[in-house]
């Protein structure tokens, strides 16, 4: 599955393997970093993959040593001249979260190196999070003038409480997975070599269960839960469209490009 209306890469893979869809962004190189046509094609088969009966469990990882670092604030220039505005790509993001949220059979992540940026979000989104003892969570966006995005604060509120929240949206410092596991974010922190065999024997299971009871399930817990999600999106559709034009954005992504230290307006 891809981006059907575009020849670029789509920066990942789905494949079938019996009843369980795997998608794997395949950007290593970049730390699979997320562009707009990356998000857009993930969620659209994120949708396909929902009316699709056959399908029960779907796998989301990242290839190599990184989960996903984020938006790909590299391909800005090009994106512009295409024509695809800010909002455009926060609608993407958005899209893509509620397509893992409301998908209506469970969503495994497989977490290793960094989720960051948008992909704390995309990670957060699945129902089970399984995650490698050297993966870590970081919203980084308030260091180079940004706010959260892709639900990551409604998320990580919803299962840590407002102080971590607050502590990870503003501080913008790293979360080690044993933090993350102890705050209720990530379902369980493995050894490399046992989380493979963990997420295995989950997708093993869900994909032999009654598809329906386990749709009807995501909802309760996603309708206890995520009630605040679609509002936290909106928000931050609204706020980091305008933090995206401000001069603080301009000076954070220069200072990390150039690997310099920020300084921002008073």
């Amino acid at each position: 599955m891809g981006n059907p209306d575009s020849d670029r890469p789509a920066g990942f893979s789905a494949v079938r393997d019996g009843k369980i869809l795997r998608v794997t962004l395949t950007k290593p190189k970049r730390k699979n970093a997320v562009d707009y046509d990356t998000m857009l094609a993930l969620g659209e088969a994120f949708v396909a993959a929902a009316a699709d009966r056959s399908v029960r469990v779907i796998v989301l990882t990242g290839e190599g040593s990184d989960f996903c670092t984020g938006a790909d604030l590299s391909t800005g220039p090009e994106e512009a001249a295409r024509g695809i505005t800010s909002d455009m790509v926060m609608d993407a993001a958005n899209r893509l979260v509620k397509a893992i949220v409301d998908a209506p059979v469970p969503v495994i992540a497989r977490v290793k190196g960094a989720a960051a940026g948008v992909g704390v979000g995309i990670a957060l989104a699945a129902d089970l999070v399984y995650a490698s003892e050297d993966s870590y969570l970081l919203l980084a966006f308030i260091n180079i003038g940004l706010m959260p995005d892709g639900g990551a604060a409604a998320m990580i509120a919803a299962a840590a409480g407002r102080p971590l929240a607050a502590e990870m949206a503003l501080l913008g410092e790293r979360l080690p997975a044993p933090a993350a596991e102890r705050a209720g974010l990530f379902t369980a922190v493995l050894a490399d070599d046992e989380l493979d065999a963990k997420v295995e024997a989950a997708a093993a299971k869900l994909a032999a269960g009654p598809r329906r009871a386990l749709e009807l399930t995501k909802q309760a817990l996603n309708n206890a839960t995520l009630s605040a999600l679609d509002g936290a999106l909106a928000a931050e559709k609204a706020g980091q469209s305008e933090l995206l034009q401000s001069p603080d954005f301009f000076e954070g992504a220069t200072a990390m490009l150039t690997k310099r230290k920020p300084v921002f307006q008073d």
